[in-house]
């Protein structure tokens, strides 16, 4: 529990579109979130669309008329995680994971193939050296798969199943100087 600030969990992730029709048809026609609020920024800046995804939730895209394009593996990983891709740059958003009910998780898989979205196998994350467990066991504390909306944001529909306790918070936070990337810019800098 939140000793310091009553937070109700995430008011809206704000991302960008390329193309918020697009966005739209996605976010609304295939996953069904409602669009509940739409603003044309000032001067011209852009748009900013909001989606319910539940809860009281949102997710909320920009869309600005002078983007930058995505750099995959940047901006976002370049493909899903089955497919080895979940490098993303500091400060970039790496997925959007949505919680679904146990009991509609395989359903949901089922129906997203149904309109046509690509999508990963079926995920069983487990605390074993690979993180991944072939079937599901009482080791698994959230089963997940991940797929991307049209302008490669990577997506994720999650389901824990299990409760978390002590012995799920156990490893050493890395810092900075873990990073192998900055370990190699200061030798190139000496």
């Amino acid at each position: 529990m939140n000793t310091e600030f009553e937070l109700g969990g995430i008011n809206h992730l704000a991302l960008v579109s390329s193309d918020m029709k697009r966005t739209i048809d996605f976010y609304s026609g295939v996953l069904g979130m409602p669009l509940i609020k739409t603003l044309d920024l000032p001067g011209g800046m852009g748009q900013h669309f909001f989606f319910d995804c539940g809860g009281g939730d949102c997710v909320a895209f920009f869309w600005f008329p002078d983007a930058p394009d995505a750099v995959p593996g940047v901006s976002a990983p370049a493909g899903r995680p089955e497919q080895g891709e979940l490098l993303s740059a500091v400060g970039s958003m790496n997925h959007v994971a949505f919680h679904v009910p146990v009991e509609k998780f395989e359903d949901y898989r089922h129906k997203l193939k149904e309109k046509g979205v690509t999508v990963s196998p079926i995920l069983n994350h487990d605390d074993s050296p690979m993180g991944i467990a072939r079937d599901m066991y009482d080791g698994v504390f959230v089963r997940s798969f991940y797929f991307m909306d049209p302008d490669g944001i990577l997506l994720e529909f999650a389901c824990w199943t299990r409760t978390f306790d002590e012995s799920d918070v156990s490893h050493e936070p890395k810092t900075d100087a873990d990073r192998t990337v900055r370990k190699e810019a200061n030798a190139a800098t000496a």
